[in-house]
């Protein structure tokens, strides 16, 4: 997917916060941050800084939910981390956002703390991001 693509479908599945822009993709490319995709339907952005790795954001199109494409985006990416020497994988979702949890805690990711008030609703609330991590060298 090109950037425009990333940022439409990702306008798709978040709203609060902001989705990201195409330029915003762009440049995280230019950072090193890995997108992976499954067809149009969905994908996972991804650095790796050492030997730890974070899962920056994940969507699906709405209209293809529930099919297992996040999970096998994040298979997927575990697999490769397992490999490359990466120890740590850690990601941050919204309190709220119960089926991004039931995703990250049916893969084997475990709740470490939370960030009070990190994420800012379109109605002004805060809510808070629970920190996932999972430890690759220990499973």
């Amino acid at each position: 997917m090109n950037a425009d693509q990333l940022a439409a479908l990702h306008g798709l599945c978040f709203t609060s916060p902001r989705p990201w822009s195409a330029a915003e993709f762009n440049d995280m490319r230019k950072q090193g941050a890995c997108v992976d995709c499954e067809q149009t339907h969905g994908f996972i952005v991804t650095q790796t800084v050492a030997d730890e790795a974070e899962i920056l954001t994940l969507a699906v199109d709405p209209n293809h939910r529930r099919r297992g494409i996040a999970q096998r985006l994040v298979a997927d990416f575990l697999a490769r981390t397992s490999i490359s020497g990466t120890k740590r994988v850690f990601l941050e979702v919204a309190k709220h956002n119960l089926a991004a949890r039931r995703l990250y805690d049916g893969c084997g990711f475990r709740n470490i703390g939370r960030r009070p008030g990190y994420y800012r609703l379109a109605d002004g609330r805060q809510v808070d991001a629970l920190l996932f991590e999972m430890r690759i060298d220990q499973v």
